[in-house]
Formats: structure tokens, sequence, C-alpha cells
């Protein structure tokens, strides 16, 4: 199925449809963003430097509560 043939489906479909659509794509794309931000943090991610440092911090008290 083609893109062109997605959005014309997607214009014949009921509100309630479409409702149900939208939270199945968000619920897709939050489910890719939990997967990358998991990699991110994992033993030998690339940010796993940051969650480190930000730890280290917390454990010295070098981190101050937001006004």
């Amino acid at each position: 199925m083609s893109l062109a043939e997605i959005k014309s489906a997607v214009a014949e479909l009921s509100e309630a449809e479409l409702t149900e659509l939208a939270a199945f794509i968000r619920k897709r794309e939050d489910s890719a963003w939990d997967r990358q931000i998991d990699a991110d943090f994992a033993e030998n991610g690339r940010l796993r430097g940051v969650l480190d440092e930000v730890r280290a911090d917390l454990r010295a008290g070098r981190v101050e509560e937001l006004p």
C-alpha cells in the first residue's frame, strides 16, 4: 500500500476511527522513543557518561533545587 493510498483511506475514517488510529500511532512512537532512551542510557549507550556524571553530582550534593 502506498502512502497516497493510506492518506486517502485515512480521509475516509470516522472521527472515532481517526482517534483510534492517532492513539495507535502515538503508542507506537512512544514505544520507539522508550527503546531509544533505554539504548542511550544503557551500559555502553551514548549518554551513559552523562547519567554517571549526574549520579555522581547527586551523591556528592552538588545539585541544587531549582526555584
